[in-house]
């Protein structure tokens, strides 16, 4: 069988028109997906760095170490709440590159809460033994009108029952010197700790001088030398170097400092307190 023959196509003879390019506005790339979240994103930034939510952040925290006994009794989840909210208050200042402010930096600290080993302790020794007293807890700084140092004292005010005065009866001093290492590091080297400021109860001095009988010259010396009594420890020598270590200071304004002891140390938080006399 016989093919039959194919019809021959014809090509035209002008080559086709290019087609025409895209309106310009079809050559922009598609907008960005975070460029459409910058506008959010910087007005966050501004809402958060606020006053208010500063105030609120800090109320915030001091709320939450309200009933853990300056941490004592703090438990796992309470201490997971108290680490998110401290977080919240130093993201205040992660931003900030100025040098610390040691003139705002001077003063009295009281301390609200911490997860240091080291004074956990003291609360729990006035657990056991019940005629102990642990009274307030202070961080005093005297760097006024300095720029790379001063000196820093941790002041403990303890009592023994019916022997002192309540809470206030005796203080236990630690002094250390200190030098600023960064925007935020403190290098603390220690130098004395001190026992002062004796406050004898009522019933002890009823005892050494008995109000019905005249006081003797004996009694009034015994009296004296208790209210002046200070006994110091130099913890440094010509032989032996001063125990230190590195403190970061994460948050600090005009009523509220917080502080990490570096190398898993434990948190501080602070408020601003009247001077100690």
């Amino acid at each position: 069988m016989a093919l039959a023959a194919a019809p021959l196509r014809r090509f035209p003879t002008t080559p086709p028109q290019a087609p025409s390019p895209p309106p310009a506005s079809r050559l922009r790339p598609p907008p960005r997906r975070g460029s459409r979240l910058r506008p959010l994103l910087a007005a966050a930034t501004v809402a958060a760095s606020s006053p208010a939510d500063a105030e609120r952040r800090k109320h915030e925290l001091l709320r939450a170490v309200q009933e853990t006994r300056r941490g004592f009794v703090a438990g796992p989840d309470q201490r997971a709440a108290i680490e998110e909210a401290i977080v919240g208050v130093e993201e205040l200042s992660a931003g900030e590159g100025a040098a610390l402010d040691l003139t705002a930096l001077d003063g009295t600290w009281r301390l609200c809460y911490t997860s240091a080993s080291d004074v956990l302790v003291l609360f729990e020794a006035a657990e056991r033994l019940p005629l102990l007293q642990v009274g307030q807890i202070y961080q005093k700084f005297e760097c006024k009108d300095q720029s790379d140092g001063g000196i820093v004292r941790n002041v403990v005010q303890w009592s023994i029952e019916n022997l002192l005065e309540e809470q206030e009866g005796a203080t236990l001093m630690v002094s250390a010197k200190f030098v600023v290492l960064s925007k935020r590091n403190i290098f603390l080297q220690f130098e004395e700790v001190a026992v002062e400021n004796i406050k004898i109860s009522e019933q002890l001095q009823a005892l050494i001088a008995p109000a019905i009988l005249p006081r003797s010259f004996f009694s009034l010396q015994i009296l004296q030398f208790l209210k002046t009594f200070r006994a110091q420890v130099p913890v440094s020598g010509p032989e032996r170097r001063s125990p230190g270590g590195l403190y970061y200071l994460s948050y600090l304004d005009r009523d509220m400092l917080l502080g990490r002891s570096v190398g898993g140390g434990g948190v501080f938080i602070f408020t601003r307190a009247q001077p100690l006399l």
